[in-house]
This record gives structure tokens, sequence and C-alpha cells, in this order.
């Protein structure tokens, strides 16, 4: 069995091929496919297939997958640009005759008003009608999202957002990048949905606080009208529209649309999600000692 991983020069790729290794899958039936093969020159040293791949040119998805047991399709990172990208790799994996197609989509999908989400809900919707078997892997938000800006919120003595009270139940990369290889070494997945988060949802202000605690510098979360913070993004350098949609996510967040409620991530993992206060401790060691 091969199997191909799409994104492998991004964290969470590159973190499934990581974790198919630790699970002692022969380098030589994992492919790590990516724009960027100079990001995994070391991978392709330990033996791993690395493969060139570009969401928008089907002729390279379909090389890419050329002999593919199973593919992780991990969404594309071009906003406004995913639904027809994705669906280049589902054709081309409908062509290559795969066994099973797992993707990357967004929590609680079936539901959630998140325009980040449309694009995710379009390319569920694609998979559906490609007749190639499939898996749901609804991930929330990534802890990432919020220890990779450790330095700003200490800079500031802040954490900035429109989520109100809302909690998300975000995760670190690899506990889902150990989950996405997990399906990929199960049998029988096909059709199934897991809805993936970290075992204990927290607000903004409870991200604060673990701040606070960790670091012992106060953080306090303050929050904002979601056109204010989208503001606030616009002038950290963000794009206008992709500042709007963070600060629609949060506004979902406030709604409950990255609320994952079952254990679905830990039972994949086989062990407890990485708690929130472990997160933000890593990411404060990494800091530079001043």
């Amino acid at each position: 069995m091969t199997f191909v991983i799409t994104g492998a020069t991004g964290s969470l790729g590159r973190l499934v091929v990581e974790a198919l290794l630790d699970q002692n899958v022969p380098a030589g039936q994992i492919v790590a496919a990516g724009r960027d093969l100079a990001k995994i020159a070391d991978l392709a040293e330990r033996g791993v297939q690395v493969r060139a791949v570009d969401y928008s040119e089907p002729e390279s998805l379909r090389q890419a997958f050329k002999g593919a047991g199973k593919v992780l399709l991990i969404s594309g990172s071009e906003v406004g640009q995913r639904i027809e990208q994705h669906r280049n790799a589902i054709n081309a994996a409908r062509e290559a005759g795969v066994a099973l197609i797992a993707y990357t989509s967004v929590a609680n999908a079936d539901n959630t008003g998140m325009q980040l989400a449309a694009e995710h809900q379009a390319t569920e919707e694609l998979l559906r009608a490609s007749g190639v078997p499939f898996t749901l892997l609804r991930n929330s938000w990534y802890l990432e999202n919020y220890t990779g800006q450790l330095t700003v919120h200490l800079q500031h003595g802040a954490v900035l957002g429109s989520a109100g009270e809302g909690k998300v139940s975000a995760a670190t990369r690899a506990d889902y990048a150990q989950a996405a290889a997990a399906v990929l070494l199960k049998d029988g997945q096909a059709g199934k949905v897991y809805e993936l988060g970290g075992d204990q949802a927290f607000t903004l202000n409870d991200l604060a606080e673990e701040i606070t605690a960790v670091t012992g510098q106060p953080v306090k979360y303050q929050d904002l009208p979601a056109e204010q913070y989208a503001k606030v993004l616009q002038d950290a350098g963000l794009p206008e529209a992709y500042a709007a949609i963070l600060a629609d996510s949060d506004l979902g967040i406030a709604r409950g649309d990255l609320l994952v409620t079952g254990s679905d991530l830990s039972s994949l993992i086989g062990r407890p999600t990485t708690p929130l206060r472990e997160a933000v401790r890593a990411a404060a060691n990494s800091l530079p000692v001043r």
C-alpha cells in the first residue's frame, strides 16, 4: 500500500509523514507531495518518495497519484481558489483508482456558518459526487494559531479577538497529524466522518490566563467588535480579505462552530490530546532568552 500525503512541504503534512514513519510504515511506501521539494529533501534522503505537486496543475496531481493506494488531501492554503484546486485533486485520485481519500475539512462542517468553511463544505460535496471512497477529517482550530502569536501577546499584554465567551476545541498539529495517519492505516474507513478537536475546549480568556500562569507576565483577553479586530489584523500585515475571514471565524467561535464535544481525536491517537498549558509552555520555552 502506497500512501500519498499532499501538502507535505507544510507543517501538518510533514508531521503526517513523520507519524507514518513512526508507525513503521516503510519509507518507500510513502509519497510526500508538495510544491517546494527542497523543503522535504531530508525525507527523500530517508527513503520517502517525493513528488512535485501543485493543486492548480492537474498533470502534476496525476503524476503524484500514480500507484497510490490511499491519499491524504490536505486542504490548500490559497483561500478563494481551493474549490477548483481540490476538484483537480479529487479527479486525479479517481483517475488513479485510489482506495481512499482522507480530506482535512473543518469542524462541524454540516452546520457552521463561518466564511472559512464554505470551501470545505463545497469540497465535501465534490467528494460525495466523485464516487471515490473518502473519509472526512473535520479539524477544529490549531493550537499553534494561538501559541504562534505568543510573542505578540506578551508584547502587548493582551490576547485580541472577537470570540466573546465562546469555546474552541483547538488541538496541536501533531495531534491532528497522528489522527490522520491512524485513519490511513485503518481498514474500513470509507464513509466515516471524524469531528476532531482537543479534549478540553477553552475560551480566549482561558488562553490569556494560561499565558499569564506559564510566563508570569500578565496577559488579558480583550474582546473587540469583529470589524475592529479585522482592522487590527490588517494593520498587522494581513490582507484585508483574509483578516475579515479570521475575524468572522472568531464570531464562529462565539457561536460554538469550532466546539467539538466528542472524543474522536483522542480515540484515534490513543491518548489524551495535548493540553493547552503544555502547548503554551512549549511555545514559551522556545522563545529567545532575554
